[in-house]
């Protein structure tokens, strides 16, 4: 009997891995396909799991498909290769281009962190290893093949796919899987991350068109549920943005952006930008801190496939950023630098955008501890991060935070607009859920933490009368 294992991802937001084995539950049988292959971040307990070999051997997997370029979701790809995977990962073009430069930059901040606790001495390990090398992350982009949206790919006799449109970032898909095992014909759906509904006023600055696609079929459905127990506020955080920037402005303060290198940031330049223009929030100095940075925004305004009309009357009035007088993108080290030596008011965005590794740490480390400056999330911070324990400050636990090290005083001005968000939240699921041709036998909830997993759970079970379960970690779920 064929069956899934939650790799990660389970119990916890981080980690993206589910196995599909179309074999019996011995696991020695039927061709092996991985749905995503992500970094586990935030609490120690699940970043500790980086390091650890796949429950099934990476050399027993025989493909990989991959869901969209998000570190959590791809960033444990090079790994996988290192122990010994040699199969196809297939992707959408943009997430393929996505991840040519957000894979090998993951590789090079992580020999970058290792050489600093090395010559810190501040890690118990002696020496400091980085999970992955710069030239790992590179070797591993060989393996990657590239899928069309809607193309039918057969992997197997027992297992095919194709992809359809989740709305979530730039390239990103659900992968619709056909299986077939012990004379039985099943439909699964991945959903990866969802993205929100097409909406300005909602979801202010999306990027990608129309999705998630509706009228989908499944007997067996694998979700997210990151944003299962908060709704997003409804109104326009276009105006209390410009106000937060201004007030820091008039203080004499910076504003510090932790923000996700892909796509996050690309539209939120264009948001300034906009801003500017309007004379709504003054013309301060923008600097974007990330040796991608410049990368993505090319591949940004590559794929124009992908755009919703707003994201196009954007790029048709104002141009390429990398144009733009007053933004600056910081490649290399040096240039990254000379930004803490900027005493003036200036708007720094850089990654990572839950603040767990990058340049970001950097920024933080100097301007946390000033009550002048601004800290603002424009995304999901998941609990073990700093980014959480930063945008908690109000707890009296979270004064300070652990920067390479040291405890930073939280003294700045911490807020966040979570209408930034490119995950569905519950109403925004349902409304998506119920363009469904049938009702799936079983839902299985990934990507979220427990309560939020819970409780979206117990919506769809009231509202929907689905049959939904909450995902454990390694959990082996037979396909039936």
């Amino acid at each position: 009997m064929a069956y899934i294992q939650f790799l990660g991802a389970a119990g916890t937001v981080t980690g993206s891995k589910h196995l599909i084995n179309a074999g019996d539950p011995s696991g020695k049988n039927g061709f092996k396909v991985l749905i995503d292959c992500g970094l586990f971040q935030g609490p120690k307990e699940w970043r500790e799991r980086n390091w650890r070999d796949t429950p099934v051997p990476a050399k027993e997997i025989n493909a990989v498909i991959l869901t969209h370029a998000h570190l959590d979701h791809c960033g444990w790809i090079p790994r996988l290769v290192k122990e010994g995977f040699r199969g196809p990962i297939y992707a959408t073009p943009p997430t393929i281009d996505l991840c040519g430069i957000i894979l090998p930059d993951s590789g090079h901040l992580q020999e970058e962190d290792a050489a600093f606790y090395n010559k810190t001495k501040k890690s118990k390990h002696d020496p400091a290893l980085p999970l992955y090398t710069l030239e790992e992350s590179q070797s591993s982009l060989q393996y990657f093949k590239p899928v069309q949206v809607g193309e039918n790919v057969t992997l197997s006799s027992e297992i095919s796919f194709r992809f359809v449109r989740a709305a979530h970032i730039l390239g990103s898909c659900m992968a619709e899987i056909a299986l077939n095992s012990s004379g039985q014909a099943r439909r699964l759906l991945f959903t990866g991350d969802i993205g929100r509904v097409l909406d300005h006023a909602v979801a202010p600055g999306k990027v990608v068109h129309s999705g998630p696609a509706e009228g989908e079929v499944a007997d067996l459905v694998v979700m997210e549920s990151t944003y299962g127990n908060r709704q997003h506020p409804k109104d326009d955080p276009l105006p209390e943005l410009a106000e937060l920037i201004s007030t820091a402005a008039k203080r004499g303060g910076s504003v510090v952006v932790p923000a996700f290198a892909i796509e996050r940031t690309q539209k939120f330049v264009f948001i300034l930008k906009h801003l500017m223009e309007e004379g709504q929030i003054p013309r301060l100095p923008v600097f974007c801190d990330s040796p991608m940075a410049i990368k993505a925004v090319e591949i940004f305004l590559k794929h124009d496939e992908e755009y919703s009309d707003d994201t196009r009357d954007m790029i048709c009035r104002y141009g390429s950023p990398l144009q733009w007088p007053g933004f600056t993108f910081a490649e290399t080290a040096e240039e990254s630098k000379k930004i803490n030596a900027v005493l003036t008011p200036c708007i720094i965005i850089s990654s990572s955008g839950m603040v767990t590794g990058g340049r970001i740490l950097h920024h933080l480390a100097q301007r946390l501890p000033d009550p002048k400056n601004l800290v603002l999330f424009i995304g999901f911070q998941a609990p073990g991060t700093r980014g959480f324990t930063i945008k908690s400050k109000s707890d009296s636990k979270s004064e300070e935070v652990k920067i390479y090290g040291d405890l930073v005083p939280i003294r700045a001005q911490v807020a966040a607009l979570e209408q930034f968000s490119d995950h569905a939240d519950p109403p925004e699921l349902l409304e998506w859920l119920r363009t469904f041709r049938n009702q799936p036998a079983t839902t299985y909830l990934v990507h979220g933490e427990p309560d939020a997993s819970a409780q979206l759970r117990d919506v769809m079970t009231k509202e929907l009368g689905w049959n939904v379960e909450v995902a454990q970690y390694l959990e082996k779920v037979e396909v039936k």
